[in-house]
């Protein structure tokens, strides 16, 4: 009975325990469902819903979508949200998942700061916050979570510095990405207490100061990223010693210094080099070749000098060779370019980039030992002689290459056939002789063909239809003759053509029309004659055609309206006839449109887009009539008084043409007379003195022009420093009369210079002519020109010298286009023609192809070229100047100015310009395209104005360089806006 009475009291107390271990378990797993339900509570956004159908009271939290629980204790262990697109708020309440060690959140949209209460979460091993909004300071107390190994805030908006208590004595940190937020300060020194890190991510951010010898002696350390921020000074040599590296990535920073002699030495593991745009210097080691696992080799944009080693050719493992944009030169005292052979020993080579170095060499026809892996070879702009290797058909693989802008004359070889998986072909700007060869046509997959610029002659291939692949055709600025071929039309995908400044000749056929996706297509400057095929009215996709400089006559086919995309028009210098179609008047896109030079008759349609063209669109067409501003006869109203009216004007208007022309003639002797009153008594203050100066006396002064004072060089001659008999020094710009354009360069640059004057605009002092020397005196500049400034490595300009210069500037422009009688467009404004004085105010200069707008006229077209990169897209294509022009070239400067990047950098290709770099930083990543010299300073305050400053620069800039002329601001808002920013600068400094 006894034993009864105990086995019964044991089981009683047994389902007592068990009543309150479940009664324990439910209310420990309420508190981690109840956290968990006030996350889904503060998630604003759930676009699929998955939280809504699945974390629910009736169903066990440990079977909720993201959860996983302890399988002993019953508790949430990992929460994991990632990739689901929530947006909303972290709340406090997951401070009471008291079991969690893993918590991971990323690539949301989750937005505010991490709460104080995730510290107490004391068991954290991984936390993952990447890619959401969060913003705030990184909280210190990450430091105090003992078992924390991985912590990944990457790209998000934190700021402040990275905190100090991060890495403490006792961290077992393995992983830490802060990369891709506004981190500013320098790395802090306990990033050296982390002993267990392997990977350090920190790019993309505004970090300064060094990269510390103590990140080098971390001794586990396998990946290092810091690129994308302002770090200055040397690399330690511990980054260089290290047996674990395999990665190291510092690119795009402001580094200096020259590598180590033994680099690659104590490198056993590195697989990858990134050290690209930064300042490093000196030659590339030999050394760098005993890195024998090296896969990737990155060091384009730097001042490294010397010959590239031979030794390279050791790294069998090599892909990526990035040498571009340095000062490299060829090894060995012959013109052979000897490294390359070494190079084909790298077997795994996939990439080889060199372009925008002096490599002034040839290629050794063992170019074509590379091995099959080559994908992409870039000389461009190297200076490279001699001819094209045949051997150059074995890179059977090749996709690109590119050796354009170099001095390469004879043939392009048969062989190039030989590169059948070939896509992008870039040979222009070369001197390249002969026919282009039919073997072309064997690079099925080939997608873009450049030959522009070359000396190339004789008929174009026949085998077109071969080339399927093609897209991008550039043929323009050569000698090429005869017809267009028939295959030529079976091009049924290609979207740009430009087959300008060439001899061909004949018809175009009916076939155009095959080019349904063609959106550029340029045959002027040609011999093309024959009516223009009414086919091209069916291509919808086409947005800029140029016929013009031809012998095409007939009628403008009406079928012309349909072409719905059409922006520019130019059939001009044609021997059309019949009237201007008014189906044009459909376009709705067309923004320019020249039919100058024919013998168009009939009234100039009113309708649609034609209200923006000027008189320059229609003259030379004695049969045109239409409104008196586009300065034709007015359209004559046919009834019954015609004859009557006709015989009264015939005797009134030479009465009234005469009366006008007197009229005209005494107000400009009136407004000439008063104008030199008043120079003559300003001349003391703006030139010293008007006299003529002689050759003799320039010759003196400028020493015979010797190159001792030899300035600098441009489009039409040489500038020298002088020294006038009165001591004043000025600037002796001599034409060149054997460069074509060069006497009506000096007789506008005469032209304007003579008649305007602005402090901001450099001054003539006089001028020598004569048959065979012509040469203006100016004043002379002894500070330079701002590309001097900016690209010069003993210079240097801090944001208000350079924000003054851009105002100085503006205000020329302003004056140039609202404050003369008549406005005048500079056309060719860029760094260069901006020249500084003694008190670094900034005057503009070279108007050599600058132009003075008639009265009432807005634009005016020209053949005169400006500098590529600068200029208006209806410049470049149409020869259109306007105010607007230099509007566009200003906003190109502006962003050139504060971003110490030009127009045509060899990072901007494709679809990506200087334009489209800086758009997509705004607003949030602007100090990211800003010149890093102009994020040194220390003072918090002054940098958050220098970042709004920035902002609001980039957007006037944009604003100048939108692509429609009548959507770009005028300069004297522009100077308004700037002289706004400079104030907000300045206030409370």
């Amino acid at each position: 009975m006894e034993i009864i009475s105990a086995s019964l009291r044991y089981f009683t107390l047994l389902l007592v325990h068990c009543f309150l271990a479940a009664a324990a378990l439910r209310s420990n797993i309420g508190t981690d469902q109840s956290a968990l339900l006030a996350l889904k509570a503060h998630i604003t956004d759930d676009p699929e819903n998955i939280l809504a159908r699945n974390w629910s009271a009736t169903i066990s939290v440990c079977n909720w979508v993201g959860i996983r629980c302890d399988a002993t204790q019953h508790r949430v262990t990992r929460l994991n949200l990632s990739h689901m697109g929530l947006a909303g708020t972290i709340p406090p309440h997951l401070g009471n998942l008291s079991f969690l060690s893993h918590l991971s959140l990323r690539d949301n949209h989750f937005h505010g700061s991490l709460p104080s209460e995730l510290a107490s979460l004391r068991g954290l091993e991984v936390v993952s916050f990447g890619e959401n909004n969060l913003d705030g300071e990184i909280p210190s107390w990450f430091g105090l979570l003992p078992k924390l190994e991985e912590l990944y805030l990457c790209c998000n908006s934190f700021t402040g510095t990275i905190p100090t208590s991060l890495c403490n004595t006792s961290s077992v940190l393995r992983i830490i990405n802060l990369g891709q937020n506004m981190l500013s300060g320098s790395l802090p020194t306990s990033l050296g207490n982390c002993t267990s890190l392997k990977e350090i991510y920190l790019f993309q951010n505004n970090l300064t100061g060094e990269v510390l010898p103590e990140v080098g002696n971390l001794p586990n350390l396998v990946e290092l990223n810091i690129n994308t921020n302002s770090l200055t000074g040397v690399i330690p040599y511990s980054v260089f010693n290290h047996s674990t590296i395999r990665s190291i990535v510092l690119y795009w920073n402001q580094l200096s210094g020259h590598l180590p002699s033994s680099i690659g030495n104590w490198l056993p593991s590195l697989e990858e080099l990134y050290l690209w745009d930064n300042k490093l210097n000196g030659i590339i080691p030999s050394s760098i070749s005993n890195a024998s696992k090296l896969i990737i080799l990155e060091l384009e944009q730097n001042y490294f000098s010397g010959s590239i080693p031979h030794t390279l050719g050791n790294l069998r493992h090599l892909e990526v060779l990035n040498a571009a944009r340095n000062s490299l030169t060829r090894e060995s005292a012959t013109l052979e370019l000897s490294f390359l052979s070494s190079l084909t020993n790298c077997r795994e080579l996939k990439s080889l980039w060199l372009e925008n170095n002096p490599l002034n060499g040839t290629l050794p026809i063992s170019i074509g030992n590379f091995s099959e892996s080559l994908e992409e070879f870039s000389a461009s702009e190297c200076y490279i002689k001699g001819t094209i290797p045949k051997q150059i058909g074995n890179l059977s693989n090749l996709l690109e290459l590119h050796l354009h802008g170099n001095e390469l004359a004879g043939p392009i070889p048969t062989t190039v056939g030989g590169m059948r998986e070939l896509q992008g072909l870039y040979l222009q700007g070369n001197r390249l002789r002969g026919s282009i060869t039919n073997s072309i046509c064997h690079l099925r997959k080939l997608a873009e063909l450049f030959l522009s610029g070359n000396e190339l002659s004789g008929s174009m291939p026949t085998c077109w239809e071969s080339l399927t692949s093609l897209r991008k055709l550039y043929l323009d600025a050569n000698h090429l003759t005869s017809p267009l071929p028939s295959s030529f039309w079976t091009l049924k995908y290609i979207l740009q053509v430009n087959l300008s400044l060439n001899s061909l000749s004949g018809l175009l056929p009916s076939e155009i029309g095959n080019l349904k996706v063609v959106t550029h297509l340029d045959l002027s400057w040609n011999q093309l004659s024959g009516e223009i095929p009414a086919t091209i009215g069916g291509l919808q996709n086409l947005e800029n055609l140029s016929l013009s400089h031809n012998k095409f006559q007939g009628p403008i086919p009406q079928s012309f309206g349909q072409s719905i995309s059409m922006q520019v028009l130019d059939l001009s210098h044609n021997n059309l006839s019949g009237a201007i179609p008014k189906s044009l008047e459909a376009l709705r896109y067309l923004k320019y449109l020249n039919v100058s030079f024919n013998r168009l008759q009939g009234e100039i349609p009113s309708a649609g887009a034609f209200p923006m063209f000027s008189a320059q669109s229609f003259m030379g067409n004695e049969g045109l009539c239409g409104l008196p501003r586009l300065q034709v006869p007015p359209c004559q109203v046919v009834g019954r008084s015609k004859t009557h009216t006709t015989a009264r004007l015939v005797y009134i208007l030479p009465a009234v043409a005469a009366t006008i022309l007197v009229s005209v003639l005494i107000l400009y002797l009136i407004i000439t007379l008063k104008r030199n009153a008043k120079l003559a008594s300003q001349g003391a203050s703006t030139v010293a003195t008007w006299r003529r100066i002689s050759y003799l006396e320039l010759e003196r002064a400028t020493d015979g022009f010797s190159e001792s004072n030899f300035v600098g060089k441009g489009s039409f001659g040489s500038v020298y420093r002088g020294t006038l008999s009165e001591g004043m020094s000025v600037a002796v710009k001599v034409f060149n009369l054997n460069i074509e354009g060069s006497y009506k360069s000096f007789e506008a640059e005469c032209d304007v210079l003579c008649r305007i004057r602005h402090r901001n605009l450099v001054k003539i002092i006089s001028c020598c002519s004569s048959i065979d020397f012509k040469a203006i005196v100016l004043e002379y500049m002894p500070n330079g020109s701002l590309n001097k400034w900016l690209y010069s490595h003993n210079y240097s300009l801090d944001i208000l010298q350079r924000m003054n210069m851009m105002i100085d500037v503006a205000s020329s422009l302003e004056y140039l286009h609202h404050g003369y009688s008549v406005p005048v467009v500079h056309c060719d404004l860029k760094p260069s023609n901006i020249l500084v004085d003694d008190d670094m105010i900034a005057h503009v200069g070279d108007f050599g192809i600058s132009k003075f707008l008639g009265d009432g006229d807005s634009m005016t077209q020209t053949m005169a070229l400006a500098t590529i990169g600068y200029i208006a897209p209806e410049y470049g294509s149409q020869g259109i100047i306007s105010t607007s022009g230099d509007v566009y070239s200003y906003g190109i400067l502006l962003m050139e100015t504060f971003t110490r990047k030009k127009p045509t950098d060899e990072m901007f290709s494709g679809e990506m310009s200087l334009k489209r770099w800086v758009k997509e930083s705004l607003p949030h990543e602007v100090i990211k395209v800003v010149d890093a010299n102009l994020l040194r300073k220390n003072d918090e305050h002054f940098g958050a104005k220098q970042q709004d400053c920035m902002l609001s620069i980039m957007r006037l800039a944009l604003d100048c360089s939108a692509e429609a002329p009548e959507e770009r601001i005028k300069m004297r808002d522009v100077v308004t806006i700037l002289k706004n920013i400079k104030m907000k600068l300045l206030k409370d400094v």
